[in-house]
């Protein structure tokens, strides 16, 4: 039984990267030829006004920013669809040809993955659509961030409802076999938890530093559903990290393509459901593992967060720039050195996580 679990999980993984690997250089291939990227360069700081330090790092050529007009966007279509593609691969072949073996690799389940492949699969439209509107001519901007957070609210209000009035979610658990009673506030906290994932999305700044991170937060919560036996949600996360692996592969640096809001809105609105689905529906403790487990997400939020703040009350900022990957890069640290790092803290991060996770 364990073998056997184990190759549910490792198989659609392996297959998620290579179609990723596969369909990378037909990806390649539209991208450039229609020629999707921002036609002009430049950013403004989280309060509105100019964002000269970011400015600097572009004109030096430091940040990604210093393509910003030459690498297309979107490369986060490689992710979901890699994942969508395996998915119901294995489910169709799994109908189509019978056997003991394909009927163990289908994972998709009404219970453990239905919700969040509807999650990464809805979050990946809504970005899909801005990163189009995006790439208009000069002077255009994708969807407002205002109407991009209220999607992310609907959404994961009406998940964080199912999860209340059909799963009977009422508390969370706390480390140390003891649980936090919610009640009907478990929807509330669902849609803070996803807002808060998704608002780190903007780490996708630098060449590599998204994937990485991603990788290693997807892989953790594979771990840990498995040893809850939620094996299905367990395959389901491993999907997903061989799919980002296959990214990682073409956007470490110089990047053939960023993964942007479709790519960085379906993997966080998805993660806050796994999060919720290895808590006490599978007896354990994923949402207060999340913080250590996505640290250079919340990190990145937090940057923002004391920026924003101090600029408002003090007058005066505490970074060169928001968020946190770019002040490294301002005060000297190259880019690739920014990358690593946070790949090195990702993956402590993620078996520390796991540990509190699975805490008895």
């Amino acid at each position: 039984m364990i073998t056997s679990n184990i190759i549910k999980v490792f198989i659609p993984a392996a297959a998620s990267f290579a179609v990723g690997i596969l369909l990378a250089p037909l990806l390649t291939h539209y991208l450039y030829t229609y020629r999707v990227w921002k036609k002009s360069a430049g950013k403004t700081a989280l309060d509105g006004t100019a964002a000269v330090e970011f400015e600097k790092l572009r004109s030096a050529g430091e940040t990604r920013a210093g393509t910003e007009t030459k690498t297309p966007r979107m490369g986060g279509i490689l992710i979901w669809a890699s994942t969508l593609i395996v998915t119901l691969g294995m489910w169709t072949l799994a109908r189509l040809v019978p056997l003991p073996l394909t009927e163990k690799l289908d994972f998709l389940s009404r219970s453990q993955t239905w919700i969040p492949l509807l999650s990464l699969f809805a979050g990946a439209l809504m970005g899909f659509a801005n990163d189009l509107l995006d790439i208009r001519p000069a002077g255009e901007r994708g969807i407002p961030l205002r109407m991009r957070l209220l999607f992310v609210a609907l959404v994961s209000g009406l998940i964080g409802w199912w999860f209340f009035a059909k799963l009977g979610m009422t508390a969370i658990g706390v480390p140390g076999d003891g649980t936090l009673p919610l009640g009907i506030l478990i929807v509330p906290l669902f849609i803070l938890v996803s807002l808060g994932i998704y608002a780190g999305g903007v780490i996708d700044g630098i060449d590599g530093l998204s994937g990485g991170v991603f990788a290693s937060v997807f892989m953790a919560y594979a771990g840990i559903a498995y040893f809850q036996n939620q094996i299905n949600l367990a395959a389901f996360s491993a999907t997903l990290a061989g799919a980002i692996l296959a990214f990682l592969w073409f956007n470490i640096p110089p990047a053939r393509f960023w993964m942007t809001e479709t790519g960085t809105m379906g993997l966080t609105m998805t993660l806050a459901v796994i999060a919720f689905m290895t808590d006490t529906p599978g007896g354990g403790y994923g949402v207060a593992a999340l913080p250590i487990i996505a640290f250079p997400l919340v990190i990145t939020v937090l940057s923002n967060v004391i920026q924003v703040a101090s600029k408002k009350f003090r007058g005066k900022k505490v970074f060169r720039i928001a968020p946190l990957h770019h002040h490294f890069e301002s005060v000297g640290w190259p880019s690739y050195k920014v990358t690593m790092r946070y790949w090195v803290i990702s993956v402590v991060c993620a078996v520390v996580g796991m540990t509190v996770a699975l805490l008895k």
